[in-house]
């Protein structure tokens, strides 16, 4: 679970890039978190995250508070940041054994993991190779595996199908359903609102800084016309963007 409450961002002292909001992602369900750019999405991420810190409110991470406790906090989650052009010296096995002792992962664990999700990406094949060979599709594979190897409960994904193929962008989002059907959170950003209408439990839309929605798809098309598509509606509450 991830709890947000009224939790403020300035960047300049003068304009909140994060204005008082307000956010409970609940275990067991997918939740979207839909803005253009420049709305508030990246910094709400690296805030809960713990990349920045809060200017006001807290974040609680499975009840832990990111500022309070951040390396007992960080342990919860996992973290697929937006660009995948990360370690790129390193061989991709390296990379994710990398990961697999950052969180103290046991060898028979990680190796069982690293098969299984490698297999999973179609990118077993190229575990002997340097991250960058990769294309960026393969890249960003590699990073998913490596944050998901310690199977954190929590998943935070800053624009996850960016550059995946159609087959791996399949099996990704049957993973985040999997996890969510399993008990755990996923948390996501994303501007395919496609892929959020298909695929989500909930939504919050984000508008310079503020939450202008949070709830269901249903309960936001009810709240303006029935009948509308996502990409509409999401039109019609950021226009003047």
């Amino acid at each position: 679970m991830i709890e947000i409450s009224n939790v403020t961002k300035s960047y300049n002292g003068k304009t909140n890039a994060v204005d008082n909001i307000n956010l409970t992602i609940k275990d067991g369900e997918i939740f979207g978190f839909l803005g253009h750019n420049g709305a508030g999405k990246t910094t709400t991420i690296k805030m809960i995250t713990g990349i920045l810190n809060q200017d006001e409110g807290t974040i609680l991470l499975n009840g832990i508070d990111i500022k309070k406790e951040p390396l007992k906090a960080k342990k919860q989650f996992g973290f697929v940041p937006d660009s995948p052009d990360m370690f790129l010296k390193l061989k991709g096995i390296e990379y994710l054994n990398f990961m697999a002792n950052i969180y103290e992962v046991p060898k028979e664990i990680r190796k069982e993991r690293i098969e299984t999700l490698s297999n999973r990406f179609n990118i077993a094949d190229a575990l002997g190779d340097k991250i960058q060979t990769y294309s960026h599709g393969m890249r960003q594979k590699i990073v998913i595996i490596g944050v998901l190897i310690h199977d954190p409960s929590i998943w935070i994904l800053d624009e996850p199908l960016s550059g995946l193929d159609p087959k791996s962008s399949f099996i990704l989002k049957e993973m985040m359903r999997e996890h969510a059907n399993a008990g755990n959170t996923v948390f996501f950003s994303t501007h395919v609102l496609e892929v959020a209408e298909k695929l989500c439990d909930r939504i919050a839309i984000i508008k310079k800084g503020k939450i202008l929605f949070c709830g269901s798809l249903d309960e936001l098309k009810n709240k303006i016309k029935e009948n509308d598509s996502l990409e509409k509606i999401f039109l019609e509450m950021t226009e003047n963007e």
